[in-house]
């Protein structure tokens, strides 16, 4: 068994009109051994970027608070607010400098870029735990149940959904996977990130 598989969970972000949405299970465990049914994997960064971590229960705490400092000392520093794209450049660089002894964490970012123009533009990613960016136009997966993941993605997503839309498109997917997942489930939080506004919705699942 992998340590990225023992404490189980999932996550997965998806680009919409204008919007982003996150969502993750609400499981941990240990293996086979569920210990609680409401352990938080997603984190706010900033009003418009939103930090999924999926993998070791005790990294995911770890992580947290060190992109909370960061990102902290940057907004003091440059005196404006980090944008997703450098976020996740930032995000990279510090899983990659502990590259021989890695945090057991594949983050997935989700938030709006600020344009020149103004308007703001959906953005999400994802890295190994190594620090490895992978930039999407549809949608990004991580965790355990990461295949099932990109099998029911791959069949609802839809370019330019509005946000209600992708909300539902995003839970369903996500419910759906965990169902086919030993090791993710037992409930969701979903994030919906739109232009003037954050919805966080918690949602029911299978607890067997």
């Amino acid at each position: 068994m992998s340590i990225m598989e023992y404490n189980g969970g999932s996550v997965i972000a998806m680009v919409g009109k204008e919007c982003v949405a996150i969502a993750s299970d609400l499981r941990l465990g240990n293996q086979a051994l569920g210990i609680s049914s409401n352990f938080q994997k997603i984190f706010p960064m900033s009003d418009r970027i939103y930090l999924g971590l999926p993998g070791l229960a005790t990294d995911v705490t770890t992580l947290k608070e060190i992109f909370r400092y960061r990102v902290n000392m940057y907004t003091i520093k440059e005196e404006r607010e980090i944008e997703p794209e450098t976020f996740a450049h930032l995000v990279s660089s510090t899983l990659y400098e502990r590259r021989f002894g890695p945090y057991f964490i594949e983050p997935v970012m989700a938030g709006l870029e600020k344009t020149p123009s103004g308007a703001y533009k959906p953005f999400i990613a994802a890295t190994d735990l190594i620090g490895c960016l992978n930039f999407a136009k549809d949608f990004v997966v991580a965790g355990t149940a990461s295949t099932k993941l990109y099998g029911v993605a791959e069949g609802l997503w839809e370019p330019d959904l509005e946000p209600e839309d992708l909300f539902e498109t995003c839970a369903q997917t996500l419910l759906n996977a965990v169902d086919r997942d030993a090791y993710s489930g037992w409930g969701a939080e979903v994030y919906l990130i739109a232009k003037d506004k954050v919805i966080k919705r918690t949602l029911k699942g299978r607890m067997d």
